[in-house]
């Protein structure tokens, strides 16, 4: 082991700590250096002292992190990964204050511009700088398990109001594909579109990370595609840079590691 003392320096050390203790340590004897019955002894208290003054000191470095930080996410990660990750960073780094706006892409991209952001989590369908990539979750048709309203012709869907993603990707993968569908639910977020598959209103297009219990995708072998190959993108404000946007950058590529394993947009 390498301490980056010299011989001296660790002798005159270990005197001070045997005379601060009122024991010997260490025993020499013709096959080099032992522990005494209390050097033994003192080993894992002094590795429990260690342990604190480290996690003091990690303590410390991450105080020094300050806010303000802004961060916008997708209304499909508003009930699952973020909220925790988010929750989790705030409580290590204190002396933050992380504001959580909530919305599509588009909106949070515009807020990028009009500087009302730090960063963004969005989705895109297309291609991206790979160091903004913090994983791959495509897009499916979900069905209640419960229900089976897939089964019906024409098929109910769920889609969002005014949204060109789904005209051009989701009802245009049931057109390519000859599935004759009707639009029995609309809505804005996430959340109702939840509603409207737990319940067995509608099928709806969620993010595959983020389906539901008593639900599941529906693929080849129902007979329906997959919608798209959305990649999770981090996107920073290029005018702002702060160690707590780093160390929160960080945290959410961690967060999204297992989503990062495979890019469908390869296969």
């Amino acid at each position: 082991m390498v301490v980056g003392r010299t011989q001296s320096a660790i002798s005159m050390q270990i005197k001070r700590l045997e005379q601060t203790v009122g024991h010997s340590l260490l025993r020499r004897g013709p096959r080099g250096v032992s522990l005494t019955p209390a050097g033994q002894r003192l080993v894992p208290q002094a590795r429990a002292v260690i342990t604190l003054l480290d996690e003091t000191a990690a303590s410390m470095r991450k105080a020094e992190i300050k806010g303000p930080l802004r961060i916008g996410i997708p209304d499909e990660y508003s009930r699952t990964l973020l909220p925790a990750a988010l929750a989790a960073f705030a409580r290590d780094y204190p002396t933050t204050e992380v504001s959580v706006f909530c919305g599509f892409a588009a909106q949070q991209l515009a807020a990028l511009e009009r500087d009302d952001l730090d960063m963004a989590v969005i989705f895109d369908v297309h291609a991206a700088d790979p160091q903004e990539v913090l994983g791959y979750d495509p897009t499916v048709w979900v069905t209640s398990t419960l229900h089976d309203c897939h089964r019906q012709s024409p098929v109910p869907v769920a889609v969002y109001w005014n949204s060109g993603w789904c005209r051009d990707y989701a009802l245009r993968s049931l057109e390519q594909h000859a599935i004759a569908y009707r639009q029995a639910f609309s809505c804005d977020t996430a959340s109702g579109m939840v509603a409207a598959v737990t319940t067995g209103l509608a099928i709806a297009p969620l993010a595959r990370s983020t389906i539901p219990s008593a639900c599941r995708a529906l693929g080849v072998m129902d007979g329906f595609p997959q919608i798209d190959a959305s990649r999770v993108l981090l996107k920073r404000n290029p005018a702002r840079s702060s160690a707590a946007i780093d160390a929160l950058a960080a945290r959410l590529h961690t967060v999204f590691a297992p989503l990062r394993s495979v890019d469908p947009t390869r296969t």
